[in-house]
Parts: C-alpha cells; sequence; structure tokens
C-alpha cells in the first residue's frame, strides 16, 4: 500500500470523530433551547390559574381539574 492511501485511512477516524463531537455539541445546543423555552412557558403558566374541562369517555360526566401555581412577586 503507498503511503497516501494508509494515512487517508488513519485519519477517516478522526474526521468521524470530530463530526461526532460538532454534533454532541450542537445537539447540546438545542437541548439548552429546549430548557430555556420549557423553563419560560412554566413560568408563565405558573403566574396564573390553568383549568382543564373533559368530559369522561365512559359516563359522559363534565370534569375539571384546576391547577393553581404559586409565583414569587419580582423585585
Amino acid at each position: 500500500m503507498p503511503e497516501d492511501e494508509t494515512s487517508a485511512v488513519g485519519e477517516e477516524p478522526k474526521l468521524d470523530v470530530e463530526q461526532v463531537k460538532r454534533q454532541l455539541d450542537m445537539f447540546d445546543q438545542r437541548l439548552d433551547n429546549i430548557d430555556s423555552v420549557v423553563t419560560v412557558l412554566v413560568e408563565r403558566v405558573m403566574k396564573q390559574p390553568v383549568t382543564l374541562n373533559m368530559t369522561c369517555p365512559h359516563c359522559g360526566k363534565a370534569i375539571e381539574v384546576a391547577v393553581i401555581g404559586s409565583h414569587k412577586p419580582t423585585k
């Protein structure tokens, strides 16, 4: 085998590792962004009561579920 072929084969795994590192970094950034969005959403929901109205599929009775959060006032 010529030298340039062996060096090219030897470099492939290194490129793959670098590509995996970049993909993991991008995935980590996406998870951070999702975490930020979910945190903001939960903070907004917790500022006010949320009521869910459902109908029981078995008996047809109306069911109301209220979720009331507590929010500390900001200074």
